[in-house]
């Protein structure tokens, strides 16, 4: 004799409370014929409450529910309520809840790149071109751009570890034809600007708010992308305003003048042009770039105002030297 729907919800709710405490990561709020509501945790990122409501002619249709979360996106509980939807089609006729409860946390545990959904589609839609490429890995927890701008490119891997935001995203370079210089500068600054995302400054300012947490995916892809890899391929050398890359990165550079160079601010220059201008006057308070007006730093020369003044006097007497000299002979 086939059980009435009383009889069903009667054995699963008994079935739930039984068997649901027991799934690592599921915490059971309410078990009536009402509704069902489960917490569903895999971290405090990933999230979901269940609720589970038995429709009239239960189990021989689809289980009603909703899905809620305070840390991920509505579009992304959107898209996941519609797959369970469709998932609870198969299952009329059996037992539903449990077997809902386990698919959403299998879910959670295969997709940890669900913690910055709404990141990677602001990625997709504001800054990257039809040139560009962007590939979720969700075994590994990674995200593969590939980024083009003219001739030059740039593959890089950014890792999502598990407590993300609260932990920063990895930054890894696979392939590139930027100078080597660029990418190391490229790397390093998308790394700190994470660290910056999740840890407070070392010298807090007395003004400044309480620090916050934020998640770093975003921030990280704006300055490889919009404000590096897009940008640095068409920038001008400060000086001489002439290209400052190569516009084929694979022809070999034979006039070491024509090497690039980038100054803390930013600004790109031609090995010769910064050399020269560096070690021209005037030299006090400093040398500025032309295009930003900031001081000029730059590892190559960490000689003061003063120093290098004094450079530029003992050349200009070593050159007249040289000529009275010549003129003596002559």
């Amino acid at each position: 004799m086939e059980e009435t729907r009383e009889q069903v919800i009667e054995s699963e709710l008994a079935q739930v409370k039984q068997k649901a405490p027991l799934i690592e990561g599921v915490t059971l709020v309410t078990c009536v014929e009402l509704s069902v509501r489960l917490g569903i945790k895999v971290t405090d990122q990933k999230h979901v409450t269940l609720i589970v409501m038995f429709p009239p002619k239960y189990p021989h249709e689809s289980i009603v529910m909703e899905l809620k979360s305070k840390s991920l996106s509505e579009k992304l509980l959107d898209g996941l309520l519609k797959v369970c939807e469709e998932q609870t089609k198969k299952w009329v006729g059996q037992r539903q809840i449990l077997l809902l409860t386990n698919f959403v946390l299998n879910f959670l545990h295969e997709n940890p790149l669900c913690v910055c959904s709404d990141e990677i589609q602001t990625v997709k839609k504001t800054l990257l071109t039809s040139d560009d490429s962007l590939k979720l890995k969700q075994k590994t927890a990674e995200i593969g751009l590939k980024i083009k701008q003219d001739n030059y490119f740039m593959n890089i891997r950014l890792g999502i570890p598990e407590g993300y935001p609260a932990k920063q995203v990895t930054v890894e370079v696979d392939e590139h034809n930027y100078p080597d210089l660029l990418k190391t500068n490229f790397a390093a600054q998308a790394v700190e600007i994470a660290r910056r995302c999740v840890q407070p400054p070392i010298k807090k300012k007395p003004k400044d708010p309480p620090f916050q947490v934020k998640a770093s995916l975003l921030p990280v892809c704006k300055f490889l992308i919009e404000d590096s890899l897009k940008k640095y391929p068409r920038m001008t050398c400060s000086l001489c305003k002439e290209q400052a890359l190569s516009i084929n990165p694979d022809e070999k550079q034979t006039d070491p003048r024509k090497n690039v160079e980038r100054v803390y601010c930013g600004h790109l220059f031609h090995f010769g042009c910064l050399k020269r201008y560096l070690k021209t006057p005037p030299f006090a308070d400093g040398k500025k770039c032309p295009d930003c007006g900031k001081q000029i730093f730059h590892e190559k020369w960490r000689i003061s105002p003063q120093l290098a003044e004094a450079r530029w006097a003992h050349k200009q007497a070593r050159q007249r030297e040289l000529a009275e000299v010549m003129d003596f002979l002559q």
